[in-house]
């Protein structure tokens, strides 16, 4: 693909927002009204979400009990159209939201769930966390312990949702939830691997240069009035 045919994509950085905003955001940029699928605008929306617990498609034994115990800790909850089951975002977490039009790249969720896999692990690899990998769970793993979330959506080969990198997350927050509805396992974050501290800022810099290498795109940073 010659550089002239890679599809655009626009970088909207918005920093820490709550999440019903990201939400509000997701829906605006998707619901394009366009003709042709080259008509759509791709955008990648980079984000921190104050705290928040939200759950999937795949919900299951999170009752309202359970609902109001996580919103006594101070943290929102949201009960979205993602794939995935419970997951937690808050300050030093990337959430990375691609909104692009599949046709344009290629009109295939699954190709289009391990390419973002495949981004999450070039750039821990790249930030030097060589362990990085998929395993038989969704998400992205260090050993046992998860280091990135993935639940997305797709409708009419348009993707909302997207991933959410530990940078430097307080991972307590995690404590109070089986992350992703699975058992025994735990999770990590960028500045705990690195034992340094990781921003997501530093992220962001790394992530957007492997985004136009495993999606062959090009990006162009746009501002945002959110």
């Amino acid at each position: 693909m010659t550089l002239k045919s890679r599809p655009l994509v626009s970088v909207l950085r918005v920093g820490l927002i709550n999440y019903n905003t990201g939400l509000q955001l997701q829906k605006m940029l998707s619901n394009q009204s366009v003709d042709h699928r080259w008509q759509f605008h791709n955008y990648l929306v980079l984000q921190e979400h104050n705290p928040v617990y939200t759950i999937g498609i795949r919900t299951k034994g999170y009752l309202e009990d359970d609902e109001k115990r996580l919103r006594k800790l101070g943290a929102e909850f949201y009960r979205t159209n993602r794939g995935g089951l419970i997951t937690f975002h808050g300050p030093g977490q990337l959430v990375a939201y691609p909104i692009i039009h599949l046709q344009q790249f290629k009109p295939s969720m699954r190709w289009y769930v391990s390419t973002l896999e495949e981004l999450i692990i070039r750039t821990c690899r790249e930030l030097g966390i060589a362990e990085a990998t998929r395993t038989e769970h969704t998400g992205i793993w260090v050993k046992d312990r998860k280091i990135c979330a993935i639940g997305v959506h797709g409708s009419r080969y348009i993707t909302t949702h997207g991933i959410g990198l530990n940078c430097c997350t307080n991972l307590k927050w995690f404590e109070h939830i089986t992350p992703c509805g699975i058992e025994g396992k735990g999770v990590t974050s960028l500045s705990e691997q690195l034992e340094r501290q990781v921003t997501v800022e530093e992220s962001i810099e790394v992530l957007l240069k492997m985004f136009t290498e495993v999606f062959q795109c090009q990006l162009c940073e746009e501002s945002s009035n959110t």
